[in-house]
């Protein structure tokens, strides 16, 4: 399924179920009194989330939401049936908010949490609730509460451990399918990939974390250039960041320019994401003519602070140590208080 990290939705709660004015009326009992029942309670509209659930696209084609409406009371003291609540289901990560408003209303992080959004109208009182010994043929009811309708804004942010970050073809597909069962579609031009692609990397038999390949960043990303806030909102869940640089790229970019350039954007969309522990990947390794510039990655790195790993996706060169040290850095941040 293609993947839609954005819709809007509209929603309407249930009408409550209006209250019965009615008297009972029998062969023996010509005046038996109220016996008017009260209206069901409307349905609500809960949007939860489901791990089931891959993206928002089904929505997009599908933004009318409405919950069954409370049945009228019935004579003889009959009560209303109660409507049918309306569960929207959406991905877990997803952020509900008010469209009008932009006022956020959950963050639905995991599997199963959910949020009503919409709350089905209280049905009303039947007349039997109004005899009183003052009253005892009371006419009067109470009529259901009104449904509810509001517009709701969904946003996906993915739920990964690691995030694979760097500039358009820089070797992410590339490696994201050697290292989990993941397939994304490779080719030798630029935005390749549109939309981010998840994969799990096992590292043992009760070990595994999850890795976002993440749409390619650009210069000026922060400001909404290229993919723009599209990527960068992706990657402020992640627990890990790994920077994929291209050490073969033309001679007119450097690998160095380049993470300088991806950590500046990172920072100007949020400080939060360049305190998040980071490894340093320096992809095509195998190629002629790149050791110079692997030396001043790597010297780069030491003065950072980084882990730095020298990979070849095609012959699988550095693929296990980095692997290992991602699942320990993983670890690491989900054992934080932080985390």
């Amino acid at each position: 399924m293609k993947f839609v990290d954005s819709a809007r939705i509209y929603v309407r709660s249930g009408k409550g179920g209006d209250g019965c004015a009615s008297f009972l009326r029998e062969k023996y009992k010509p005046f038996g009194g109220p016996d008017g029942g009260d209206g069901g309670r409307g349905g609500s509209v809960i949007i939860r989330a489901d791990a089931q659930n891959g993206s928002l696209l089904p929505l997009r084609y599908n933004p009318h939401h409405r919950a069954e409406h409370g049945q009228d009371g019935m004579s003889r003291q009959m009560y209303g049936k109660k409507g049918e609540d309306h569960v929207v289901r959406v991905p877990v990560g997803t952020i509900v908010s008010d469209d009008e408003t932009q006022e956020v209303l959950a963050d639905l992080a995991t599997d199963g949490a959910e949020i009503v959004v919409a709350k089905g109208g209280k049905g009303g009182r039947g007349n039997i609730h109004f005899k009183s010994s003052t009253n005892q043929a009371p006419r009067e009811r109470e009529l259901g509460e009104p449904s509810i309708e509001r517009r709701i804004g969904l946003t996906l942010k993915l739920i990964a451990d690691v995030g694979l970050v760097g500039f358009p073809n820089a070797g992410k597909s590339t490696l994201i399918s050697r290292i989990s069962a993941a397939r994304p579609k490779i080719a030798d031009y630029p935005f390749t990939t549109l939309v981010p692609n998840l994969g799990i990397v096992r590292t043992g038999e009760e070990k595994a974390f999850c890795v976002a390949d993440i749409p390619g960043l650009i210069e000026g990303a922060s400001e909404g250039r290229g993919l723009g806030h599209e990527f960068l909102r992706h990657v402020e869940r992640v627990s890990v960041i790994a920077v994929v640089l291209d050490v073969a790229h033309e001679p007119r970019r450097h690998p160095v320019t380049d993470y300088e350039t991806l950590i500046a954007e990172l920072g100007r969309y949020s400080e939060d994401l360049v305190s998040k522990p980071r490894v340093i990947i320096l992809a095509k390794s195998d190629l002629p003519d790149t050791e110079a510039a692997r030396e001043d990655v790597e010297a780069l790195a030491e003065a950072e602070g980084a882990p730095c790993f020298v990979l070849s996706a095609v012959t699988g060169r550095g693929l296990d140590p980095l692997c290992y040290a991602l699942q320990g850095l993983v670890d690491r941040a989900k054992r934080s208080p932080a985390g």
